[in-house]
């Protein structure tokens, strides 16, 4: 049983890339989906398969992004802020930025997970769980 799902979750992610792989699955959950809806939707991400045929609560298989060229992953760093110890909560206005605006905060709000710029946006604050560039 996993404590974490969201380190979990990055944890795989991160593996998967310092291997190369191109594919990656990892157990699913609503809040896993979103995330990874997410970074499809930013380009960190080159597609994804929710296979809910799979025992238990279904698998998400993610095809992982690199740079044509230089072999380099899209996703360079992957880093959990909020975690079970220490929950790290902000308001609209004290979200953070990362990478000064070129990586993405994902951020647990009352409407759903959305990126820091959805959130201040929108005029919400939440629990910041991981940031990504």
């Amino acid at each position: 049983m996993v404590t974490d799902p969201i380190a979990d979750y990055l944890t795989r992610m991160r593996n998967a890339l310092s291997a190369n792989h191109r594919i990656v699955e990892i157990p699913a959950s609503n809040l896993k989906k979103r995330l990874t809806e997410i970074l499809y939707e930013k380009g960190y991400i080159l597609k994804y398969k929710f296979d809910d045929a799979a025992p238990g609560s279904g698998l998400i298989k993610i095809a992982l992004k690199y740079n044509q060229v230089t072999k380099q992953p899209a996703i360079r760093s992957l880093r959990r802020v909020s975690r079970p110890g220490l929950r790290r909560y902000k308001g609209a206005d004290d979200l953070p930025k990362v990478m000064n605006g070129l990586g993405i905060a994902v951020i647990s709000t009352s409407k759903g997970l959305m990126t820091d710029k959805e959130a201040k946006s929108q005029k919400v604050g939440g629990e910041v769980l991981c940031y990504i560039f």
